[in-house]
């Protein structure tokens, strides 16, 4: 809860939370992040978006990628939703026959990393100075320069590149593109399979 209700301070409070990412309560549900083996063949990543836009539910990311293993690919899922709905979500997608191994990851106890590439405006070289500086700060890095632009690659949890991008406004983003997130249990736990052909 803001700490100045009723006043101005308390909108300036709330923007420069949602900045940091230190107010959950901003969002209506927390992230929640689902991870999915499935068979690498056609049509399977239909099927397991077809399933949760019946359910209703919109999709923040969606990642698909190899794994360490032939013919299985790894889904990476982002959502918002009430926790017990998106149990629900994951028993059902878990009866697709091409899933062969499905979870609910906790944020907290999972490592997840997005990767943005911003082109940014930077014709000025004052301006150009000022966004090396927020670079540094939030360790991403330079991938292009022309006269005018700068392409930056910025890598960590969505929180963090939503507060680059916030700052980067004020110079002006010409174009952006994110890769989804992409995530693992830390420690022991994990989404594996040791016999592909068994649930």
């Amino acid at each position: 809860m803001c700490p100045y209700p009723g006043t101005r301070r308390c909108s300036r409070w709330f923007h420069l939370a949602r900045l940091l990412g230190k107010w959950s309560g901003l969002a209506e549900y927390e992230l929640r992040i689902i991870s999915a083996l499935v068979e690498d063949r056609p049509g399977v990543l239909f099927k397991v978006t077809s399933l949760i836009r019946r359910r209703g539910f919109n999709i923040a990311t969606i990642t698909v990628g190899s794994t360490e293993k032939d013919k299985i690919s790894r889904i990476t899922i982002t959502t918002r939703g009430n926790p017990a709905v998106v149990e629900q979500l994951v028993k059902q997608l878990s009866k697709i026959p091409e899933v062969l191994k499905i979870s609910e990851l906790d944020p907290d106890d999972s490592a997840f990393r997005e990767l943005a590439l911003i082109k940014v405006s930077a014709v000025e070289s004052l301006k150009r100075s000022d966004i090396l500086n927020y670079i540094n700060i939030f360790r991403a890095r330079v991938i292009d320069v022309s006269k005018d632009s700068l392409v930056i690659e910025v890598v960590g949890q969505p929180k963090k590149i939503q507060a680059f991008l916030d700052l980067m406004k004020g110079f002006g983003i010409i174009e952006m593109a994110k890769t989804g997130i992409v995530a693992l249990s830390r420690g022991a736990k994990s989404t594996s399979v040791s016999d592909p052909t068994a649930k």
